[in-house]
């Protein structure tokens, strides 16, 4: 077995590094708009939800194209110019407190959508051995970012401003791009990997496939009741008697929680094959959390059901976010995993975009209480419809590098592939010189099935 090298250590900790800069910056913005927001000359209700929600809507429009120009133009021109938009959408709001400049200056930030470019870049840097590793870093600093970032954002709008938080996202996104210049090894060249790419003429079948497609439904009302709570919750922990500037702290705790209690949940549902019930619980915690807030932010002795409510919130969001990218890993067809993450990305951001919209309308009609009422609602919703989510199983995607002599009868290798004990799905790629398969990880690994192809060769 081949060593992990030190140019994939450096490789995996930088993209790693950029995810988790442009992560924190996105996520850091997001409570103190909610909370602070409306000290912006100009602002309305449903101006703040529009800034929250713009974001989401360029990050929708933008995610496949960027993708898409990336594997013409390069991976590392696209990043750049990412970060670079990054920069100019923090600098803009920084330097003004109008809710225009404001609003411009988060779909600018939106607009460099560069989570498929760093996927893909990641895929030319690293082996396949070791390329799972380097998408599980990526995924632990999602939920460590998450909550620096609910402390970070609040606490210093609350000591500084609104407009220093953006100055820090743009020292983040300099430090971002200085990142990709300096520590970034270079790819040799742009791979082929369907398992990080996009192919555009695998969208339909994508799109057909019902049990993605309610994955893809999940991560929409997700983010859409994230951005709806994110927008209710100032006003209902200033009702049990949180001010502004202290309402950073119960956020932080109940994240911590709850992300100690993530890790054990998971594993223990994947060992017991139970991850579709453990998905069903989440979504209900969300629905629980969403009425306890409502009952309780018209009680100003209040304070422990909604302190109970943002630890369960948290908690079932948390669990969400970390089933689903696995759910679609394991559901996607052989050698469309990129395409259908590329989809599901698309339906994240477009829950971010609805739900600040939405949530700005609701909040400027209705205020905190016609937030949580339709919050509850989604959420009821959302957990009726996903009763028919089934169990994944066992299942994991691999792709096998081949020599030229495999190559030599493609339906041959194919269809010995497909006979061979846990292989549920194969994709032969002769211009990638890949073999893409779903197998069953009880069943079969990597290393036979590259035993078995070896074997094949010269008969």
């Amino acid at each position: 077995m081949s060593a992990l090298t030190s140019r994939e250590c450096q490789s995996i900790a930088g993209i790693g590094l950029l995810f988790a800069l442009r992560m924190l910056g996105m996520f850091m913005v997001v409570p103190v708009l909610a909370i602070y927001g409306a000290r912006l000359q100009g602002a309305t209700p449903l101006l703040i939800g529009m800034a929250i929600g713009i974001y989401g809507l360029a990050q929708a429009l933008f995610q496949i194209p960027f993708g898409l120009w990336s594997d013409r133009v390069g991976r590392r021109p696209l990043i750049l110019l990412g970060l670079f938009l990054m920069l100019i959408g923090s600098l803009l709001p920084a330097c003004s407190d109008h809710i225009a400049w404001l609003i411009l200056g988060r779909f600018l930030q939106g607009a460099g959508a560069i989570s498929a470019v760093l996927m893909a870049l990641l895929s030319d840097l690293t082996s396949e051995r070791y390329r799972s590793l380097g998408m599980a870093v990526i995924g632990m600093s999602f939920g460590g970012t998450f909550a620096l970032a609910t402390c970070i954002g609040p606490w210093l709008a609350s000591h500084a401003g609104i407009s220093a938080v953006f100055w820090l996202v743009a020292g983040l996104a300099a430090t971002a791009i200085a990142c990709l210049l300096w520590f970034i090894p270079k790819e040799s060249a742009t791979l082929r990997n369907r398992e990080a790419e996009l192919i555009p003429a695998a969208l339909g079948s994508i799109w057909q496939d019902k049990r993605l497609m309610q994955l893809n439904l999940g991560i929409f009302m997700l983010h859409l009741l994230l951005m709806l709570s994110f927008q209710a919750l100032p006003s209902v922990l200033s009702a049990v008697g949180y001010l502004a500037d202290q309402q950073w702290s119960p956020m932080l705790g109940a994240m911590v929680i709850a992300m100690v209690l993530v890790i054990p949940c998971v594993v223990v549902a994947e060992r017991y094959q139970r991850v579709r019930y453990l998905y069903l619980v989440a979504i209900g915690l969300l629905l629980f959390a969403e009425g306890l807030w409502w009952r309780g932010y018209g009680d100003n002795q209040g304070q422990i059901t909604v302190l109970l409510a943002l630890g369960l919130f948290f908690l079932g969001f948390n669990l969400l976010e970390a089933l689903l990218p696995t759910l679609v890993s394991k559901l996607a067809p052989a050698g469309l995993k990129g395409t259908a993450m590329g989809v599901y990305s698309t339906a994240q951001f477009f829950g971010i975009a609805c739900g600040g919209g939405l949530g700005g309308l609701l909040a400027q009609q209705y205020g905190a209480s016609g937030l949580l009422t339709a919050a509850t609602v989604i959420a009821l919703l959302w957990w009726g419809l996903s009763w028919q989510i089934q169990e994944p199983g066992n299942v994991r995607g691999v792709r096998l590098e081949l020599e030229a002599d495999d190559l030599l009868n493609v339906a041959q290798l194919q269809s010995g592939l497909q006979a061979l004990p846990g292989v549920l799905e194969v994709m032969v790629v002769p211009e990638e010189a890949s073999a893409y398969l779903k197998i069953d990880k009880q069943l079969t690994a990597r290393e036979p099935l590259m035993r078995w192809i070896s074997s094949q060769r010269g008969i």
